[in-house]
């Protein structure tokens, strides 16, 4: 049970109802990390299109793979403790690697098992994304320079990184609000 009210379906009305209606249509059903914001429906509209731009549509024009973005998920996730994202995010990466015991390493930051089992540009992107998530304080330009290295472009490292920084933000409000997974959740997470 959140630690606030959280409006469901059957009880939301106007703006609220209209959100729910649209986003249960894309992603299946709407998940308790959207419905947290139910009582302030502009949140909820902001949150669901940032999710939808970094997730999705940047990817267009960055060329960064859902793959790298559902990994960095992950990797944050498990960072941070916050077993309700590793949850909805494994599902569509189970689908993506198809190597379960990438996944596996990935949920459980066997960095070993991904040195062996990963390009190295990827490995550091994920190291820097577990930096960033830890460490904040301790980013340098010499990180921002290490991903040039590794052949990401300016878009591509802000792509990345305001990625990592959302499901911080994500990750956060899923524990401070004691969010509980929903039993249909497969559904939610494509």
């Amino acid at each position: 049970m959140a630690h606030i009210p959280m409006i469901s379906e059957p009880e939301a009305t106007g703006k609220l109802a209209a959100l729910y209606t649209r986003i249960a249509g894309i992603r299946g059903g709407v998940s308790n990390v959207l419905k947290i914001h139910s009582l302030l429906p502009q949140t909820l509209e902001d949150h669901f299109n940032l999710y939808k731009t970094l997730m999705f549509e940047l990817s267009k024009a960055t060329g960064l793979s859902r793959e790298l973005l559902e990994m960095v998920a992950v990797i944050v996730s498990g960072a941070n403790q916050c077993d309700y994202c590793v949850q909805h995010h494994s599902v569509p990466l189970k689908r993506l690697l198809r190597n379960d015991s990438l996944l596996e390493a990935l949920q459980k930051q066997y960095w070993g098992v991904l040195a062996k089992q990963l390009e190295h540009r990827i490995l550091y992107a994920l190291m820097l994304a577990v930096k960033i998530t830890l460490s904040p304080g301790q980013i340098s330009a010499a990180d921002i320079h290490q991903l040039k290295g590794h052949d990401f472009s300016d878009e591509q490292i802000l792509h990345l990184i305001l990625t990592i920084n959302y499901f911080n933000f994500v990750n956060r409000n899923v524990l401070a609000f004691g969010l509980e997974l929903e039993p249909d959740f497969e559904k939610m997470s494509r």
